[in-house]
């Protein structure tokens, strides 16, 4: 049975299962937005401990509190390998197996028109083939497709439709594309540079976001690439190294006529056209060093244009306050995403479900990993979660799908990044906490 967490009404229900979130141990609730009560900003923001399948959640605008409410925490996560009673949770009629175990730091999995499943594994920069489901529930062919890649993380085929020529692989400086028949395992040749000098950067402690995706619109005539910032919140206007960063870029399929799509998206780490209204979406990771429950990460669809607030506002007109008075003109330009998730969440790879394995309800949703927090006192995601649609467009609540990668003791053993959807309508998800990718089934209840 789903359980719906939305907010105020949900506080006595909270209270008499026991259950706490985690700041509660904080006394001072100063800060609160107005007209928001203690009951409804705890329903609103919540950590592991109380993420379980099935939950559904919505936060508002009208939930956020003032910056610096609660200090800016640094509880990176302390990784152990998987204990032997732990293996991810979902709802009653789905199961979880171990699709392929072994792999080096896979990150984003697409699937490619014949059904192969391609796989990124950014660290040692290749990108794997899983193939099939043999009767153990493994992978009947795991395969290395290509080799020689420089932090690689988004893949995609083009043209779109059942025949693609290339696959797209985003370096974290360039895009390039290999020659692709249906059905290849090996790359049938070198790649190919499409766009030589994206801004690149290592890791946010040294340096930047790194992982740059890939989307087609769906008739094919254009290219989107997402880049993150090189800072947390660092003026762009005064910073060179934030040139064509904290954006989404358009280019044609030959990587000429680039130009910004959308900008002020701090760092949009997985995009994905929408099947049904034809939108570019984006998975947005947001900044730190707010307080806990500051900024929320989100989900929305990306208008073309448009502004979402980086560095110098959020959600709306609300302005960093490490930023305070700049850029007044574009206070009411900020758009509002259409579906905000719990801050520091780290929501990574988004895909939209089109199988026919899960219940009809599921078709056309969102799935997404949340690679889980590290600047927030007590750890938020570390799960998959779910993002109904209607009509193809977001009803502003998401749920907990895929849970159990953190365990009693707050220690983690699995990290969420990659999702995509089987030829079989199974849900793979990629983990690089324990370098495992799992499969989620569904038979019924």
């Amino acid at each position: 049975m789903m359980t719906r967490i939305n907010l105020g009404i949900a506080a006595a229900a909270l209270a008499a299962a026991g259950l706490a979130v985690g700041y509660l141990a904080q006394p001072s609730f100063a800060g609160l937005p107005a007209g928001a009560t203690v009951e409804r900003f705890q329903a609103a923001f919540t950590d592991y401990q109380h993420e379980s399948p099935g939950t559904i959640r919505k936060i508002t605008v009208a939930d956020l509190p003032e910056p610096y409410r609660t200090q800016s925490a640094d509880s990176r996560p302390h990784m152990v390998p998987r204990p032997a009673d732990a293996w991810p949770k979902a709802l009653p009629g789905f199961t979880v197996t171990q699709y392929v175990a072994g792999l080096q730091n896979p990150r984003l999995v697409r699937r490619a028109p014949n059904g192969d499943l391609f796989v990124s594994e950014s660290e040692p920069g290749r990108i794997r083939v899983l193939r099939g489901v043999g009767p153990d529930g493994k992978a009947r062919t795991v395969e290395i497709y290509a080799t020689g890649l420089t932090q690689p993380f988004g893949i995609a085929f083009y043209p779109p439709g059942p025949d693609p020529q290339y696959v797209y692989v985003a370096n974290t400086g360039s895009v390039v594309r290999f020659p692709y028949r249906n059905g290849d395992l090996k790359a049938r040749g070198a790649a190919e540079t499409i766009v030589p000098d994206i801004p690149s950067g290592g890791r946010l402690t040294g340096g930047g976001h790194w992982t740059r995706d890939l989307a087609f619109t769906l008739d094919g005539s254009k290219m989107f690439v997402s880049v993150g910032s090189h800072s947390n919140d660092d003026d762009a206007d005064n910073n060179p190294q934030e040139y064509h960063r904290a954006d989404i870029l358009e280019f044609s399929p030959d990587g000429t006529g680039g130009r910004i799509y959308a900008y002020g998206i701090r760092n949009a780490v997985g995009i994905a056209t929408n099947p049904t209204t034809g939108e570019l979406w984006a998975s947005v990771n947001e900044r730190d060093g707010l307080g806990d429950n500051l900024v929320p990460d989100y989900i929305t669809h990306v208008q073309p244009a448009g502004f979402y607030g980086w560095p110098w506002f959020y959600m709306g007109g609300h302005q960093d306050p490490r930023q305070q008075g700049k850029h007044p003109e574009l206070r009411s330009k900020v758009i509002v995403p259409d579906v905000l998730l719990q801050p520091h969440n780290a929501s990574l790879e988004m895909t939209f479900y089109d199988g026919r394995q899960f219940p009809a309800e599921y078709r056309g949703d969102i799935f997404a990993g949340e690679h889980g927090s590290w600047n927030k006192a007590v750890r938020t995601g570390y799960e998959v979660i779910r993002v109904p649609m209607k009509a193809g467009h977001a009803t502003g609540e998401y749920e907990d799908f895929l849970t159990g990668f953190v365990t009693a003791h707050g220690d983690v053993w699995g990290r969420p990044v990659g999702v995509a959807v089987a030829q079989d309508g199974s849900l793979i998800v990629t983990d690089d906490g324990s370098n495992n990718v799992w499969r989620v089934s569904y038979s019924g209840r």
